[in-house]
């Protein structure tokens, strides 16, 4: 039997079998046509598909975990990491926050979480008549124990009895721009206290990340100040609620200020009558900056609070300028 006869034997199982037939070894056969047993030419075809299974299956795990590390890092809780510049956060790619393909992106919003969306106060302090004066407003609050630090005994925990009140109209709030955005917590609070408030707040997970202090960086004129870029490398569709504008010192054109909330104000509406509508019209804003600064002028309102202007285009350069023109 022939070496060419017998490859074509090789090939016909392989039909009868169903299966698709291997790439015919690359063996040269010499001028006098080497005749090789049946058997041991059947071993030298299985090893050969062995070999190319094996090559695949290795190209596919490389092309997977180039697609993982190239679109981002899951965390425990299936939400991706953001990108982090400065090792603050694990590697996250901003695609992925964002409806790819679509015609609009989706809007990403950012919430600061004290005296923006609650009010926390020492349950002491609180009088009994306000608290059920805001209850009967339809404002809802929650106790809350936490450990902290003894200022006056170090290395020693003491209890701190802590009053939660929710901003009116927070969780219709929360589900309406989940409707039309992705919604980030950023709060400059330990996480120790921010966490488990937020687990209240956010029974639905419609936050797709919360980022705490350590995510926050110190500035020679602010500290505890939030940047978008850990978020977004885009930041024509990312807008920051905060009653604090020094928060968004870095990125003035993408921050909205809103009033502060007490629990004395369980009558306010900024969420739903002010905030809310603002947020639906930036969703439909190809560039969110442009609309945000002609509205509040906030690189202005820093120099006017101290911030030299040099040292605002030197931290946004052309961009500011590019913004300030349009």
């Amino acid at each position: 039997m022939t070496a060419q006869h017998l490859d074509d034997r090789i090939l016909r199982r392989f039909s009868v079998c169903g299966s698709s037939p291997p790439i015919r070894p690359s063996l040269r056969y010499s001028s006098r046509r080497l005749e090789m047993p049946e058997a041991m030419a059947v071993l030298v075809a299985k090893l050969h598909a062995a070999y190319s299974a094996v090559i695949g299956w290795l190209v596919f795990s490389f092309r997977s975990l180039f697609r993982v590390l190239h679109l981002g890092t899951i965390s425990w809780y299936g939400v991706p990491f953001f990108r982090d510049r400065r090792s603050l956060l694990p590697v996250y790619s901003a695609t992925s926050l964002r409806a790819l393909e679509d015609p609009l992106d989706k809007l990403t919003v950012v919430l600061d979480l004290d005296e923006t969306l609650v009010s926390a106060r020492l349950a002491p302090s609180l009088p009994a008549t306000l608290r059920d004066q805001a209850i009967e407003a339809g404002v809802k609050c929650f106790d809350m124990e936490f450990l902290v630090m003894d200022e006056e005994v170090e290395e020693n925990q003491k209890k701190v009895h802590l009053t939660i009140l929710e901003r009116p109209g927070l969780q219709e709030f929360l589900y309406q721009i989940s409707e039309f955005a992705y919604i980030v917590l950023y709060t400059a609070a330990h996480e120790d206290y921010a966490r488990p408030v937020v687990d209240r707040i956010d029974a639905d997970n419609r936050f797709i990340h919360r980022l705490y202090r350590p995510a926050t960086i110190n500035t020679k004129y602010s500290n505890y100040v939030k940047d978008l870029s850990l978020i977004s490398e885009d930041l024509s569709r990312i807008v920051i609620v905060d009653n604090n504008p020094f928060s968004f010192l870095l990125q003035p054109r993408n921050g909205i200020p809103c009033v502060p909330f007490n629990a004395e104000e369980y009558f306010d509406k900024q969420l739903m009558e002010v905030i809310l509508p603002l947020l639906k019209r930036l969703s439909l804003a190809k560039d969110v900056r442009p609309l945000l600064y002609k509205r509040f002028r906030m690189p202005e309102w820093f120099e006017k609070h101290g911030i030299p202007s040099s040292w605002m285009h030197e931290m946004c350069g052309e961009e500011l300028t590019d913004l300030q023109s349009r």
